[in-house]
C-alpha cells in the first residue's frame, strides 16, 4: 500500500469504524493511561511548587544554627551543659569561617514564635519582636512597601526604630492613619516606625511572618537587657560551597570555641535551606517517577487491550486477508497494514488522553490562581520532556501491540481463507 495516498487511510477509517463501540473500548485504556500519567506527574509538580513556596523565598544557600545541651563530657565539663551563643562567637566566625558570606545574629523576645504585647494608642497586638542586622534581609527577603529597612546607622547609634509587618500595621493602625514616624511601645519601650514590609512567603507562613517587628540588633539587646547573648545565627553560605560543607565548618569552629567534644552530635542545633531543598527535590523526583510508572502500567494495560482487540479483528478478517494475499499482497504489505492500524488506534487514543490531561491541569491551575486559599498545591503542570517521554512510550508500546496481530495475519493462507 502507498500510505502517502488517500485511499489507504479511508480504508483504515472504515476498518476502525466498522465496530465503533469495540474501537472505543479498546482505545479507552490507552487514553486513560496517558491521561493518568499527565495528571499524576502534574499533581506531583503542583505539590512540589506548593511546598517550596510555603518554605518561603529564603535563599537556598542559607542556614540557621542555635545552642543546645551537650551529650558528651569534655575538658572537665559535664554532659548536659547548655551552650549559649554570644557576640564574641559571631566575631570568631566572621574572622575564621571561609565558607560563609554573611553571619547575622538574631534575638527574639519570648523565644521562638513568641508573642509580646505591642501597643499604639489604645490598640494592642501580640507580635514577634526581633533584633536584627541589616544583612538579614539578604537571607530572608522581604518587600518594603513603605519607608525603609534597618541600616547600619541604626545599629551604630542604637536608634529605637522599628520595621513592622503588614499584619502589625492592620492590627495597630487605622487604614488611613500615617504609619511612618508614628510611635509604638514594645514592653514599655518606645520605638519609631520607619518602615512597613510584606512577606514574600505565602499562606499561613506569610501571615505569621507579617505579624513581626524588626528592630536594630544593638538597640534590641540594650533596650531589653540581652547583653551579648545571641538567640541564633542566620548564615548565608557562599554560592560555590555545598550547604553541608559550610555547616560542618561552622560546627567545627564553634565546638572548638565553646569547648565541646568534636564528636558530640549535640551542642548545636541547625538546619539549612540547601539541604531541605535537596531533600524535597529528591522526594518529589521519586514521587514523579512512581507516578509515571503507575501511569505507564495503566498505559501498558490499555495497549494489551488493543492487542487483544486486533487479534479478534484478524480472526474476523480472515477472508479479507486471504483475498489480499491471493491478489498479490506480500507478507510485508500485510505486516505494515496491521502495524499501521494498531499504531493509529494507539496514537489517536493516547493523543486524546494527553490533550484531556493537559486541559485538566490548565483548568485546575486556573482555579487555584483564582482561589483565595489554595493550600500547598500550586501551578500543577507537566514539562515538555515528560510529555515527549509519555508519547514516545505510548508509540513504542503501540508498535509492540501490533507485532503479535501482524504475525497472526501472516499465518492466514489464501486458499484456506477463501474457503471460509
Amino acid at each position: 500500500m502507498r500510505w502517502w495516498e488517500r485511499d489507504p487511510w479511508i480504508e483504515l477509517a472504515q476498518v476502525l469504524l466498522r465496530n465503533p463501540f469495540r474501537t472505543f473500548l479498546s482505545s479507552l485504556g490507552v487514553g486513560w493511561g496517558l491521561f493518568m500519567i499527565l495528571i499524576t506527574v502534574g499533581a506531583s509538580n503542583g505539590l512540589e511548587e506548593g511546598v517550596k513556596s510555603d518554605m518561603g523565598n529564603r535563599v537556598k544557600n542559607s542556614a540557621f544554627l542555635w545552642g543546645e545541651s551537650t551529650s558528651l563530657p569534655y575538658k572537665g565539663y559535664p554532659r548536659g551543659r547548655w551552650i549559649e551563643l554570644t557576640s564574641p562567637d559571631v566575631e570568631y566566625l566572621v574572622k575564621n569561617a571561609t565558607t560563609l558570606e554573611v553571619v547575622a545574629p538574631r534575638n527574639q523576645l519570648g523565644g521562638w514564635r513568641g508573642g509580646n504585647n505591642v501597643t499604639h494608642g489604645l490598640k494592642t497586638a501580640a507580635c514577634g519582636v526581633y533584633g536584627d542586622m541589616p544583612v538579614y534581609k539578604d537571607i530572608d527577603p522581604i518587600l518594603i512597601t513603605e519607608g525603609r529597612y534597618i541600616n547600619q546607622r541604626d545599629l551604630d547609634d542604637r536608634r529605637k526604630v522599628a520595621v513592622i509587618g503588614k499584619r502589625v500595621r492592620q492590627l495597630l493602625f487605622d487604614r488611613e492613619e500615617q504609619v511612618l514616624g508614628s510611635h509604638i511601645q514594645i514592653q514599655g519601650v518606645t520605638f519609631t516606625v520607619v518602615g512597613v514590609y510584606k512577606s514574600q512567603q505565602t499562606g499561613e507562613d506569610a501571615e505569621e511572618a507579617e505579624n513581626s517587628i524588626f528592630t536594630p540588633y544593638t538597640t534590641f539587646n540594650h533596650a531589653f537587657h540581652m547583653g551579648d547573648k545571641v538567640g541564633w545565627l542566620s548564615l548565608l553560605i557562599k554560592e560555590d560551597v555545598p550547604g553541608d560543607t559550610a555547616v560542618a565548618e561552622v560546627l567545627r569552629l564553634l565546638k572548638a570555641q565553646k569547648s565541646i567534644h568534636p564528636d558530640d552530635p549535640r551542642g548545636f542545633g541547625h538546619w539549612s535551606m540547601a539541604e531541605m531543598h535537596e531533600e524535597m527535590s529528591t522526594v518529589f523526583a521519586a514521587f514523579r517517577w512512581v507516578s509515571f510508572v503507575f501511569g505507564g502500567l495503566a498505559l501498558f494495560a490499555g495497549v494489551i487491550g488493543i492487542m487483544n482487540i486486533m487479534l479478534i479483528t484478524i480472526k474476523e478478517r480472515t477472508r479479507e486477508l486471504g483475498v489480499r494475499r491471493a491478489l498479490g499482497a506480500t507478507p510485508a504489505n500485510i505486516v505494515v497494514q496491521i502495524m499501521v492500524e494498531t499504531l493509529t488506534l494507539t496514537v489517536l487514543a493516547g493523543l486524546l488522553g494527553g490533550i484531556l490531561g493537559v486541559f485538566a491541569l490548565e483548568a485546575l491551575d486556573t482555579y487555584l490562581v483564582s482561589a483565595e486559599d489554595n493550600g500547598i498545591f500550586r501551578h500543577p503542570h507537566v514539562t515538555l520532556d515528560v510529555l515527549l517521554t509519555a508519547l514516545t512510550t505510548m508509540t513504542v508500546l503501540g508498535a509492540f501491540a501490533g507485532v503479535l496481530p501482524a504475525l497472526r495475519a501472516l499465518r492466514v493462507q489464501p486458499v484456506e481463507a477463501l474457503r471460509t
